[in-house]
């Protein structure tokens, strides 16, 4: 576990939808429900300038470090600091370097062999891009810790991401380099902020078929996203044959958060990331590497969530019947006294289902908006597979692969 209280200086404006409490409430959920005891927890050191130039420009840098907030909001700000989404803050440069410094430790300590998974929930900052913050994201930790494995051992790294939004800034960044795999699975880009990441977008020569893209439509609950997940996730990740696993893990996908329109519970989210493991384990001789990333239900999702996250890769896994400590119910219910607190550990989410048997494979369901869905959701199945898996060397209408 890679963690730091400087992580909740990564603060914005009051009322901004990031608010670093959601890291705090995780965390003492976390130690509440007994999952640290007897774990080691690295506090991370920043990440120096050598190591944000691996992805950003040396102007960034340092319009980063040197960023004050002018009066009014201009119409096109420098470098995408001091817009509503990325308002300038005191500090703005050394948190955000704590948080590519706390990915970049997790990487470390996977390549030296000291531990075969790590999780950072303040990582996960996947839309900055080389010369502009982008969606809540200063420095992209992700791409940067990539850049890093590349250089140090790794030559074929697999980047799986379920925030609700596409992972531009990582795709951006590798889009032309066949060692990395980016696969993004989020609401279609039609219906969402950054409205790319459509079916088509495969990455460029000379590493077609390394960017894979699966757009879900809004209203896509558990067992529809699984669904989808299952029908190219493990397929891609397979013919990939990576050496490690990488995966944001936002959960803004969430039928409750206020940013998106996905209809996961906290079940589905706990689903994906077993999934995610078990892909590491498989492929990658366990070595997995999990981050954060958006999520602003800070009260009832993100903290429930992420406790899953964090006792996935520590192999202690929660019932998701479990009842969520009082101690934390009670802590939490003063702080956030018109929230209406969780008491479980889980939602009755429905995470059975059927797994994608091939094009006109989908079964006919007992009412016509559910059949519309499964349909929709076997569409853009198929749009991905056929867009990338003949890339991959893979059948893309077969189930098998």
């Amino acid at each position: 576990m890679v963690w730091s209280r400087s992580y909740l200086d990564y603060t914005w404006t009051p009322g901004h939808p990031m608010n670093p409490a959601r890291l705090d409430l995780t965390m003492a959920l976390a130690r509440e429900i007994g999952l640290l005891e007897g774990v080691e927890v690295i506090e991370p050191t920043p990440a120096t300038d050598a190591e944000l130039l691996r992805i950003h420009s040396p102007a960034y840098v340092n319009a980063v470090r040197h960023a004050r907030q002018p009066p009014g909001e201009p119409l096109n700000p420098p470098y995408g600091l001091g817009s509503p989404d990325n308002p300038v803050f005191a500090g703005m440069h050394e948190a955000a370097s704590v948080i590519s410094g706390g990915t970049l430790c997790a990487a470390r300590e996977i390549a030296a062999g000291r531990t075969r998974r790590a999780v950072s929930i303040g990582g996960g900052m996947h839309h900055a891009m080389p010369a502009a913050a982008s969606g809540f994201c200063v420095y992209n930790d992700v791409a940067i810790a990539i850049s890093w494995l590349l250089d140090n051992g790794f030559d074929r790294i697999a980047y799986v991401d379920v925030d609700v939004h596409h992972g531009d800034g990582v795709q951006h960044a590798f889009a032309a380099d066949p060692r990395v795999l980016t696969v993004s699975i989020h609401q279609h880009p039609a219906t969402l902020w950054p409205n790319t990441g459509w079916a088509t977008d495969v990455g460029l020569a000379p590493a077609e078929g390394t960017a894979i893209n699966l757009p879900l439509l809004p209203g896509t609950s558990d067992a529809l996203w699984l669904r989808a997940f299952h029908a190219v996730v493990p397929g891609a990740i397979g013919a990939f044959r990576p050496q490690i696993l990488i995966s944001q893990c936002g959960v803004d996908t969430h039928r409750e958060d206020p940013l998106a329109d996905l209809a996961l519970t906290v079940d589905g989210q706990r689903a994906a990331f077993l999934a995610m493991r078990d892909l590491a384990d498989r492929h990658c001789e366990g070595r997995w590497l999990a981050v954060g990333g958006g999520g602003y239900g800070l009260v009832r999702v993100v903290p429930r969530s992420w406790t899953h996250l964090i006792a996935a890769a520590l192999d202690k896994d929660i019932d998701p019947a479990a009842a969520v400590p009082r101690t934390w119910r009670e802590r939490v219910g003063a702080m956030a006294p018109t929230v209406s607190i969780p008491d479980r550990m889980g939602e009755d989410g429905d995470t059975n289902f059927r797994p994608w048997d091939g094009p006109g494979g989908a079964p006919e369901l007992s009412d016509a908006r559910s059949n519309n869905a499964l349909r929709q959701v076997d569409s853009a199945i198929l749009a991905t597979r056929r867009a990338a898996f003949p890339l991959l060397g893979l059948d893309p209408d077969d189930p098998r692969d």
